[in-house]
């Protein structure tokens, strides 16, 4: 209104718009470094203007509300890109343990032993009398066994360590889904009675870029500030106020499976560091095993086929020299290896039975490079060679991988901090600017309150 009082709402109305402001900024700048911090931008708006004997009168300013700046579609991306690089993590931290048990470099690996046994054969054949070119032989067979055994054990210590981190990985899923249910109990009640919600959502989008992480998700955004939440198969993580907790359960390997609600969810389950360590068990380790168990069922079943068809020193017929693999499959077969023989005179070295003959040494030797059908045609060297490429290939593919998702996940935390990050240079002009408008409010209100000392003293001199 056109008279002191209403100049001096104006005024009032003003220096708490602006005080509110320069709090926001303070606020803004105390937490330039918090991490998840969205920044916070004060929003005025012009009270609405009265009309005063035909005269538009403004009524002032208020603080109506104050927004966190956010960028939901970067979000969602950068929680996705989260997703794909907590799997690639993982998985390549597991299938990089899986190498090292065959990096011949380091003097792991099969391809020593493999040879020294082979080449065990191929000397002997040169002496099949030689009591000590017979000794190495054995002690070649069994240091080849303990290769296989020593493999089998590491690839079961990866295997075993995949499956505990499936169920650490569950538990810290199931708290975080509980956390989130929580928050967004608290977003919907702020949301409902208009207070600012915007520390709740940030405390909610940094609960789900951890979940994320962790198992591969779909985020709905609903209209009362909630989410709801899914694993990208469907299975139900979180609803409202609600949460859904996943449970593992060995199966008759041993391995860990994912349940939602009663459901084997583990096919489905992708992304984060679970879906990396699923990937792992599934394409890297138990692979790994098996090809390793056909490896060693094969030289077995080989090596022993062919010493019954020779004779020993003494005129026997040769004898198994590995324990023969149990069972109908190779499972287990480098697990179990062993060798049976503990003579070096049982070794078949003869082809006829005579003492001097040394063919089927010879033949025994020539195992090494022989096409074997259960090694889909390939020599027992080139099965091995094939093998161990293509961990290495597996490895270096999950390398690049991990590379370019770090690139993306940097490029999008990148973004989301254009947007949602404090500027401080920003904040000090934003505080500077509210400063100035507080103090000329102040100094409307110290003039209206001069004005109004001066028509008090007017009136009394005219009473008096």
């Amino acid at each position: 209104m056109g008279n002191l009082s209403g100049i001096l709402s104006l005024a009032s109305q003003a220096l708490e718009a602006d005080q509110g402001a320069l709090q926001v900024t303070s606020n803004n700048i105390a937490n330039a470094t918090t991490p998840g911090y969205s920044r916070e931008v004060p929003v005025f708006e012009e009270n609405p203007s009265v009309n005063e004997a035909g005269i538009e009168y403004g009524q002032g300013v208020s603080l109506t509300q104050v927004n966190g700046i956010r960028d939901q579609v970067v979000e969602l991306s950068l929680q996705q890109a989260l997703q794909q690089q907590g799997q690639t993590n993982s998985n390549l931290q597991s299938l990089t343990q899986v190498e090292s048990l065959f990096n011949e470099a380091q003097g792991a690996g099969l391809q020593s032993p493999l040879s020294q046994f082979f080449n065990s054969l191929q000397n002997l054949s040169t002496d099949p009398t030689d009591s000590s070119l017979r000794q190495s032989v054995l002690s070649a067979a069994q240091t080849l066994a303990t290769a296989f055994n020593q493999a089998s054990a590491g690839l079961s210590q990866v295997q075993s360590g995949l499956n505990e981190s499936v169920s650490q990985t569950v538990t810290q899923i199931n708290q975080l889904t509980s956390q989130i249910a929580q928050v967004n109990g608290e977003v919907q009640s702020a949301q409902g009675t208009g207070t600012d919600s915007s520390q709740l959502i940030d405390q909610q989008n940094e609960l789900i870029e951890q979940l994320s992480g962790l198992v591969g998700l779909d985020n709905i955004q609903n209209s009362d500030g909630s989410v709801t939440l899914t694993t990208t198969s469907g299975a139900l993580l979180v609803a409202g106020q609600n949460s859904y907790a996943l449970s593992t359960a060995p199966t008759s390997s041993g391995n860990q499976d994912v349940f939602s609600q009663g459901e084997d969810v583990t096919a489905g389950l992708t992304g984060g560091s679970l879906g990396g360590a699923l990937q792992a068990l599934n394409q890297g380790v138990l692979p790994a095993q098996s090809s390793l168990d056909d490896l060693a069922a094969n030289v077995i079943s080989a090596v022993n086929s062919q010493q019954q068809q020779g004779f020993d020193l003494n005129g026997k017929a040769g004898a198994d020299l590995f324990t023969p693999v149990s069972g109908t499959s190779d499972a287990g077969a480098a697990a179990q290896m062993s060798v049976a023989l503990s003579d070096p005179s049982e070794i078949a070295a003869s082809s006829d039975g005579t003492t001097g003959s040394n063919g089927n040494a010879i033949a025994m030797a020539d195992i090494e490079n022989q096409s074997l059908a259960g090694l889909g045609g390939q020599s027992v060297m080139d099965y091995y060679s094939s093998f161990v490429t293509g961990l290495g290939t597996q490895v270096q593919d999950a390398t690049n991988q991990q590379t370019a998702q770090d690139l993306v996940v940097q490029q999008l935390q990148n973004q989301q901090a254009s947007v949602s990050g404090v500027s401080l240079d920003e904040e000090s002009a934003n505080l500077i600017q509210y400063q100035n408008a507080y103090s000329a409010s102040a100094q409307v209100i110290n003039v209206i309150n001069q004005m109004a000392q001066l028509a008090i003293s007017l009136g009394s001199d005219t009473s008096s």
